[in-house]
């Protein structure tokens, strides 16, 4: 498994612990910025990280703003995307088993590191249950505005 990894400023730190997360169980993961505690515009790392999960770079994102909803908004942007906000280990499993998730966000200043980590973990577990939801994700897929 290949992760995309974005954050802005008000998430680095937070990113930061999860590549530490990730390399303690040996999971492949791929930086899309930003790199410092600066100032930065979201959108410039959340698009690129989902870009790389819709082109099948990598198999999911986990992108983290301040607040989750400017990253997981940007993401969204992307055709093929998935991005769920999640704030408990519930909707990190709901958004994958209903919703085929495919890139979680939340917010570093929302969150504690302690919920950080049963998300993500609840995030890479969790498998979609198909059946009834593929009819649901049909109709947002197929939608042209």
């Amino acid at each position: 498994m290949k992760i995309a990894l974005a954050s802005d400023h008000a998430a680095y730190d937070m990113k930061e612990k999860i590549k530490e997360f990730l390399n303690s169980r040996e999971i492949e993961w791929e930086d899309f910025g930003t790199f410092s505690n600066d100032s930065v515009d979201y959108p410039d790392f959340a698009i690129p990280a989902a870009e790389s999960v819709a082109g099948n770079y990598s198999d999911i994102g986990i992108i983290i703003c301040g607040t989750g909803i400017g990253m997981s908004i940007a993401a969204n942007k992307v055709k093929g995307v998935r991005a769920a906000l999640c704030c408990t280990e519930d909707t990190a499993i709901l958004s994958r088993q209903h919703n085929n998730a495919n890139v979680l966000c939340f917010g570093a200043r929302t969150n504690s590191w302690e919920n950080a980590q049963i998300m993500i973990t609840a995030f890479l577990t969790t498998e979609f249950e198909g059946d009834r939801h593929i009819r649901r994700l049909d109709k947002i897929q197929s939608y042209e505005c």
